[in-house]
Protein backbone atom coordinates (compact mmCIF):
# COMPACT_ATOMS: atom_id res chain seq x y z
CA UNK A 1 0.00 0.00 0.00
CA UNK A 2 2.89 1.99 1.23
CA UNK A 3 4.13 1.72 -2.45
CA UNK A 4 1.40 2.35 -4.33
CA UNK A 5 1.11 6.03 -2.38
CA UNK A 6 5.13 7.03 -3.68
CA UNK A 7 4.29 5.42 -6.58
CA UNK A 8 0.90 8.48 -7.12
CA UNK A 9 2.71 10.91 -5.94
CA UNK A 10 5.55 10.31 -8.16
CA UNK A 11 3.31 10.05 -10.81
CA UNK A 12 1.36 13.24 -9.83
CA UNK A 13 4.86 15.35 -9.50
CA UNK A 14 6.04 14.33 -12.72
CA UNK A 15 2.78 15.11 -14.62
CA UNK A 16 3.11 18.79 -12.47
CA UNK A 17 6.51 19.31 -13.82
CA UNK A 18 5.61 17.94 -17.34
CA UNK A 19 2.65 20.89 -17.32
CA UNK A 20 4.70 23.54 -15.69
CA UNK A 21 7.49 22.56 -18.36
CA UNK A 22 5.03 22.91 -21.37
CA UNK A 23 3.16 25.95 -19.62
CA UNK A 24 7.19 27.88 -19.94
CA UNK A 25 7.44 26.70 -23.77
CA UNK A 26 4.24 28.67 -24.95
CA UNK A 27 5.03 30.41 -27.99
CA UNK A 28 3.98 34.10 -27.86
CA UNK A 29 4.33 37.01 -30.28
CA UNK A 30 4.76 40.83 -30.32
CA UNK A 31 4.72 43.56 -33.20
CA UNK A 32 6.69 46.41 -32.91
CA UNK A 33 9.96 48.62 -33.84
CA UNK A 34 13.45 47.37 -32.97
CA UNK A 35 14.35 50.15 -30.55
CA UNK A 36 17.77 48.57 -29.88
CA UNK A 37 20.42 46.31 -30.53
CA UNK A 38 22.13 44.78 -27.57
CA UNK A 39 25.39 42.59 -29.00
CA UNK A 40 26.87 42.02 -25.49
CA UNK A 41 23.66 40.28 -24.12
CA UNK A 42 22.77 39.03 -27.94
CA UNK A 43 19.02 40.84 -27.51
CA UNK A 44 16.75 43.54 -29.10
CA UNK A 45 14.43 45.76 -27.61
CA UNK A 46 11.07 46.04 -29.68
CA UNK A 47 8.31 48.83 -28.77
CA UNK A 48 5.10 48.25 -29.59
CA UNK A 49 2.24 50.85 -30.61
CA UNK A 50 1.36 51.15 -27.33
CA UNK A 51 4.75 52.24 -26.04
CA UNK A 52 5.67 48.48 -23.97
CA UNK A 53 9.24 47.86 -24.49
CA UNK A 54 10.10 44.06 -24.51
CA UNK A 55 13.77 43.16 -24.67
CA UNK A 56 13.80 39.17 -26.67
CA UNK A 57 16.82 37.45 -26.15
CA UNK A 58 18.52 35.53 -29.38
CA UNK A 59 19.97 32.16 -28.82
CA UNK A 60 21.81 30.06 -31.52
CA UNK A 61 18.15 28.25 -32.74
CA UNK A 62 16.48 31.81 -33.42
CA UNK A 63 15.30 32.17 -36.98
CA UNK A 64 14.86 35.37 -38.62
CA UNK A 65 12.48 35.92 -42.17
CA UNK A 66 12.38 38.84 -44.24
CA UNK A 67 15.86 40.44 -43.83
CA UNK A 68 17.90 40.54 -47.36
CA UNK A 69 21.59 41.48 -47.19
CA UNK A 70 22.89 44.19 -49.01
CA UNK A 71 25.07 43.17 -51.90
CA UNK A 72 28.41 43.34 -51.01
CA UNK A 73 27.59 43.05 -47.12
CA UNK A 74 28.06 39.95 -45.02
CA UNK A 75 26.53 39.14 -41.55
CA UNK A 76 29.71 39.59 -39.42
CA UNK A 77 30.57 42.63 -37.09
CA UNK A 78 28.99 43.25 -33.73
CA UNK A 79 25.40 42.88 -34.62
CA UNK A 80 25.68 39.46 -36.24
CA UNK A 81 23.80 38.06 -33.91
CA UNK A 82 20.37 39.67 -34.92
CA UNK A 83 20.73 38.42 -38.25
CA UNK A 84 20.84 41.76 -40.62
CA UNK A 85 17.68 43.35 -38.24
CA UNK A 86 18.73 46.89 -37.63
CA UNK A 87 17.32 49.59 -35.02
CA UNK A 88 14.08 50.62 -36.68
CA UNK A 89 13.48 47.49 -38.08
CA UNK A 90 9.37 47.03 -37.93
CA UNK A 91 9.40 42.88 -36.81
CA UNK A 92 7.46 40.47 -35.24
CA UNK A 93 9.19 38.28 -32.66
CA UNK A 94 7.96 34.97 -31.63
CA UNK A 95 9.60 34.14 -28.41
CA UNK A 96 9.29 32.05 -25.08
CA UNK A 97 9.37 33.38 -21.41
CA UNK A 98 10.89 31.84 -18.60
CA UNK A 99 10.35 34.32 -15.42
CA UNK A 100 10.87 37.33 -16.86
CA UNK A 101 13.54 36.71 -19.40
CA UNK A 102 12.26 36.59 -22.99
CA UNK A 103 14.21 34.19 -25.62
CA UNK A 104 13.34 34.47 -29.48
CA UNK A 105 12.41 31.70 -31.86
CA UNK A 106 11.76 33.30 -34.54
CA UNK A 107 11.52 37.26 -35.55
CA UNK A 108 10.31 38.40 -38.54
CA UNK A 109 11.15 41.51 -40.65
CA UNK A 110 7.33 42.85 -41.87
CA UNK A 111 8.43 46.18 -42.76
CA UNK A 112 8.56 47.20 -46.75
CA UNK A 113 11.91 45.25 -47.16
CA UNK A 114 10.48 42.55 -45.10
CA UNK A 115 8.30 39.57 -45.39
CA UNK A 116 5.25 40.37 -47.60
CA UNK A 117 2.20 41.19 -46.13
CA UNK A 118 -1.58 41.10 -47.39
CA UNK A 119 -4.94 42.04 -46.29
CA UNK A 120 -8.36 39.93 -46.22
CA UNK A 121 -10.87 38.26 -44.86
CA UNK A 122 -10.96 34.88 -43.60
CA UNK A 123 -12.69 32.11 -45.57
CA UNK A 124 -11.40 29.12 -44.41
CA UNK A 125 -9.57 27.89 -41.89
CA UNK A 126 -7.61 24.57 -41.24
CA UNK A 127 -6.46 24.11 -37.92
CA UNK A 128 -5.16 20.74 -38.28
CA UNK A 129 -4.32 21.02 -41.73
CA UNK A 130 -2.50 24.32 -41.52
CA UNK A 131 -4.11 25.90 -44.34
CA UNK A 132 -5.78 29.20 -44.37
CA UNK A 133 -7.69 31.00 -47.22
CA UNK A 134 -8.41 34.71 -47.43
CA UNK A 135 -10.30 36.99 -49.79
CA UNK A 136 -8.59 40.57 -50.32
CA UNK A 137 -10.46 43.66 -51.35
CA UNK A 138 -9.84 43.23 -55.17
CA UNK A 139 -11.95 39.70 -54.70
CA UNK A 140 -8.85 37.41 -55.19
CA UNK A 141 -9.12 34.15 -53.14
CA UNK A 142 -5.76 33.08 -51.93
CA UNK A 143 -4.63 29.99 -49.72
CA UNK A 144 -2.00 29.90 -47.73
CA UNK A 145 0.12 27.37 -45.72
CA UNK A 146 0.54 28.20 -41.91
CA UNK A 147 3.46 27.87 -39.83
CA UNK A 148 3.30 26.09 -36.78
CA UNK A 149 3.67 29.31 -35.00
CA UNK A 150 0.93 30.84 -37.05
CA UNK A 151 -1.13 27.61 -36.43
CA UNK A 152 -0.92 27.85 -32.70
CA UNK A 153 -1.79 31.66 -32.93
CA UNK A 154 -4.71 30.73 -34.98
CA UNK A 155 -6.29 28.94 -32.14
CA UNK A 156 -5.64 32.06 -29.92
CA UNK A 157 -6.57 34.81 -32.16
CA UNK A 158 -9.54 33.39 -33.64
CA UNK A 159 -12.84 31.50 -31.80
CA UNK A 160 -13.86 28.66 -33.55
CA UNK A 161 -17.25 30.12 -35.75
CA UNK A 162 -15.94 33.06 -36.28
CA UNK A 163 -13.10 31.99 -38.97
CA UNK A 164 -15.17 33.83 -41.60
CA UNK A 165 -15.70 37.26 -40.60
CA UNK A 166 -12.13 37.63 -39.14
CA UNK A 167 -10.45 40.30 -41.14
CA UNK A 168 -6.45 39.75 -41.09
CA UNK A 169 -2.99 40.62 -42.02
CA UNK A 170 -1.00 37.31 -43.36
CA UNK A 171 2.75 38.18 -42.87
CA UNK A 172 3.66 35.34 -45.35
CA UNK A 173 7.25 34.55 -47.12
CA UNK A 174 7.15 32.90 -50.69
CA UNK A 175 9.72 29.58 -51.50
CA UNK A 176 9.07 27.91 -55.15
CA UNK A 177 5.22 29.32 -55.07
CA UNK A 178 4.45 27.94 -51.88
CA UNK A 179 3.32 31.00 -49.40
CA UNK A 180 4.05 29.94 -45.53
CA UNK A 181 2.21 32.64 -43.32
CA UNK A 182 4.26 33.17 -40.48
CA UNK A 183 2.26 35.56 -38.49
CA UNK A 184 -1.08 37.25 -38.52
CA UNK A 185 -2.81 39.94 -37.26
CA UNK A 186 -6.69 40.85 -36.65
CA UNK A 187 -7.93 44.15 -38.43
Amino acid sequence: MKNKNVFRIFLALTLLSALGWAAQDLVSAVHGTVTKLDSGVKAITVKTKDGTEHTIKFVDKTTVHGVKASSGETATGANDFAHGLKEGSEVVAHYTAKGTEKTAVEVDDVGKEGIKSVDGAITHLDRAGKTVAIKTADGTEETFKLSGHAAADAGKEIAKGTEKTTKVTLYYTEDAGKKTVHFFERL
